[in-house]
């Protein structure tokens, strides 16, 4: 199954003719636990949280520096929304088809419905490359944030800016 969830990613990537540097690493569910592996990764290490409304009628994906604290309220201030809080294991599932520890933006090939919004971070546009986990925690793809941009405006979601 793990590489049917990694090939997915892979081949639409392709599709869209974007490049990728991919890295494997044992399993890694948190940004701290990853970090002893991105050694001699050139690339903007990112965090990223499933997030959904108070009335779990919206969900969110919000991509940040992985060096970041987002504060739930201020994402949610800029975003027009009420209180944020985390998206249970089964909402992740049905959304992006993705297990806790693996969520990524590469998760929206899944979202065929586009109902998930994703909310950036200001401070990615000034990086020149990105890195995100493939929908699988054991490897790590760089794209350049270019490609990145792209790939999110192929997946067709509703794509928001904010300052974290």
């Amino acid at each position: 199954m793990s590489d049917d969830l990694e090939s997915g990613v892979a081949n639409r990537l392709a599709e869209l003719g974007i490049g990728f540097e991919r890295y494997e690493h044992p399993p890694v569910a948190t940004v701290d636990e990853a970090e002893q592996h991105w050694t001699g990764i050139d690339a903007t290490h990112c965090k990223n949280l499933f997030l959904r409304n108070q009335k779990g009628n919206r969900h969110y994906l919000v991509v940040l520096l992985h060096s970041k604290r987002a504060d739930l309220r201020a994402v949610a201030d800029q975003i027009g929304d009420g209180k944020l809080s985390f998206g249970s294991p089964e909402r992740l599932m049905t959304h992006l088809g993705l297990t806790p520890g693996s969520v990524s933006p590469f998760g929206l090939i899944n979202d065929a419905g586009h109902s998930v919004y994703v909310v950036l971070d200001r401070d990615l546009e000034s990086s020149a490359r990105v890195s995100f986990h493939p929908n699988i925690n054991t490897r790590t793809y760089v794209i350049s944030t270019a490609d990145f941009l792209r790939f999110l405006d192929a997946m067709g979601n509703v794509v928001r800016y904010v300052t974290v």
